[in-house]
C-alpha cells in the first residue's frame, strides 16, 4: 500500500482557517493537519468496505443547549413553622420521610398556651352576663329610666368582650386547638401541627426539647409529583424560544433522555445576560428530586441542511473531518485516493450530522466516504506512527 501525507500547494481546506503561518512555524508538528491523503490498492479497497455517497439535504432539528435543574412550584414546597413560641414535645420526622396530607408532624407545648385558653374561657363566660346587662339597660333607656351614659357603657362592655373573645377564638384556631372540646371546658396542654400536602421531608431543623419561635423553619416538605425543569438560556438565543417547544434533557447522573415542553419564558435578563425558561415534564417521576442538575436541548424547529451519515465524520487531532474520494491514481488500474477535509459539525439527529463546509466547496460534485471512514483514518494514523518511529 502506498500512503502519502503532504501539504497541498493549493490549500483545499480554505474554509477551516488560514493555517499556512502555523505550518511555517511548526512544520514538523503540524504537517499532517493541513491536508491528508490516503491511498488504497485495489486489493485493499476490496476488503476495506468503503462506500461513497453525496452530501444530502436532511431535515435536522436546530437545538439550543442549556443547563438547569429540577425544581417544584411554590405550592409544592411547604415550610412548617410554629405559630406560637413553644417547646418541641415530640416529632417522628426524619429527612426523606414520606408524609401524607393531614399527618401530624410535631407536638408543641408551653405554659402560655394554657393561659391563652384560660383567657378565652373567662371571656366567653362573661359573654352571657354582659349581653343580658346590655339588653336590660337598652330597655331601661327606652323608658327613660336610666341615664343614656349607663346604657352606652353596658353596650361597650358587651361589644368589647365579644371582640376579645372572637379574637382569642381565631388565635386558638390557628394553633389547631380543638375548639368544641375547649368550649366544653377541656383545656389542652399541647398543640399539634399537621402537613398540608403529601410529600417528602427534605429538611429537619429541630429536635425534641428545643424552644422554637414563629420565625423558625422546623421542617420542609416537598411534593415531587409536579417537578419542572428550570433551564438557563443565553440572551442571543431568546428570539428562537417559543412556548410549547419540545425539550430533551438528561440528568447529571443519567444517560437516559427525558422530554418536556417550554411552559413559561422569563421576562427579565439577569446580570449574566440569561433568562430562565420554565419547562413542564412530559412524564412525571416521583423518584426525581428538586435540585438535580440537568443538561437540556430546546428544539427550535427543523431546517434543511447539508448532512452526512454520523459514521462519515471522524475526529482528527480534535477537529471534525470527512473523506473525499479523489478517484484513482494513474487511471483505471491505479490506487484509490481519498483526501481528508476539515469541516464544522452542526446538530445531529436520526443518524445524520449537519456539516458546515468550506466556502466554494463543490457539494454536488464531491463523493463523500459514508462508510469506512474509520478504516481510512486508521491508515493515516498508522502512517503517522511509522513516520514518527523512523
Amino acid at each position: 500500500m502506498k500512503q502519502l501525507i503532504y501539504i497541498p500547494l493549493l490549500v483545499i481546506l480554505a474554509g477551516c482557517g488560514n493555517k499556512t503561518e502555523k505550518a511555517a512555524e511548526h512544520e514538523d508538528e503540524h504537517a499532517a493537519t493541513e491536508g491528508v491523503i490516503a491511498e488504497l490498492t485495489p486489493a485493499q479497497y476490496a476488503t476495506a468496505g468503503i462506500k461513497t455517497g453525496k452530501i444530502e439535504q436532511q431535515q435536522i432539528s436546530s437545538n439550543i443547549r442549556a443547563n438547569g435543574k429540577l425544581d417544584v412550584p411554590p405550592q409544592s414546597m411547604i415550610t412548617i413553622s410554629s405559630p406560637f413560641g413553644a417547646f418541641v414535645k415530640n416529632t417522628e420526622l426524619l429527612q426523606g420521610s414520606l408524609v401524607r396530607k393531614g399527618q401530624k408532624v410535631v407536638s408543641l407545648q408551653h405554659p402560655d398556651l394554657i393561659q391563652l385558653q384560660q383567657e378565652y374561657l373567662e371571656n366567653k363566660g362573661q359573654e352571657e352576663y354582659l349581653l343580658a346587662e346590655y339588653k336590660r339597660q337598652e330597655e331601661l333607656a327606652k323608658e327613660n329610666v336610666n341615664a343614656q351614659k349607663v346604657y352606652q357603657q353596658a353596650k361597650a362592655n358587651y361589644l368589647s368582650n365579644a371582640a376579645r373573645t372572637k379574637g382569642l377564638r381565631e388565635k386558638l384556631r390557628l394553633l389547631n386547638i380543638n375548639l368544641p372540646s375547649l368550649d366544653a371546658g377541656n383545656i389542652q396542654s399541647e398543640i399539634q401541627l399537621f402537613s398540608p400536602i403529601n410529600g417528602y421531608v427534605t429538611a429537619v431543623n429541630t429536635n425534641i426539647g428545643v424552644f422554637v419561635n414563629p420565625s423558625d423553619k422546623l421542617f420542609e416538605i416537598v411534593n415531587t409529583e409536579h417537578l419542572h425543569a428550570e433551564v438557563t438560556v443565553f440572551e442571543k438565543d431568546i428570539p428562537r424560544l417559543k412556548l410549547e417547544q419540545r425539550v430533551r434533557f438528561t440528568l447529571a447522573n443519567e444517560t437516559t433522555q427525558r422530554t418536556a415542553r417550554v411552559h413559561l419564558i422569563g421576562r427579565q435578563i439577569s446580570n449574566e445576560r440569561t433568562v430562565q425558561v420554565h419547562c413542564h415534564l412530559d412524564n412525571e417521576d416521583k423518584e426525581l428530586l428538586p435540585g438535580m442538575y440537568l443538561t437540556a436541548w430546546i428544539e427550535t424547529g427543523n431546517a434543511m441542511v447539508n448532512a452526512v451519515p454520523d459514521e462519515a465524520v471522524i475526529q482528527f487531532e480534535g477537529k471534525p473531518c470527512i473523506f473525499i474520494a479523489k478517484g484513482r491514481e494513474g487511471g483505471a488500474e491505479g490506487n484509490y485516493v481519498y483526501e481528508m477535509l476539515y469541516i464544522e459539525k452542526g446538530n445531529s439527529e436520526l443518524g445524520y450530522t449537519e456539516v458546515i463546509l468550506p466556502p466554494g466547496f463543490d457539494i454536488k460534485g464531491a463523493d463523500i466516504v459514508v462508510k469506512g471512514a474509520y478504516a481510512l483514518f486508521s491508515v493515516i494514523k498508522n502512517t503517522g506512527d511509522e513516520d514518527h518511529h523512523h
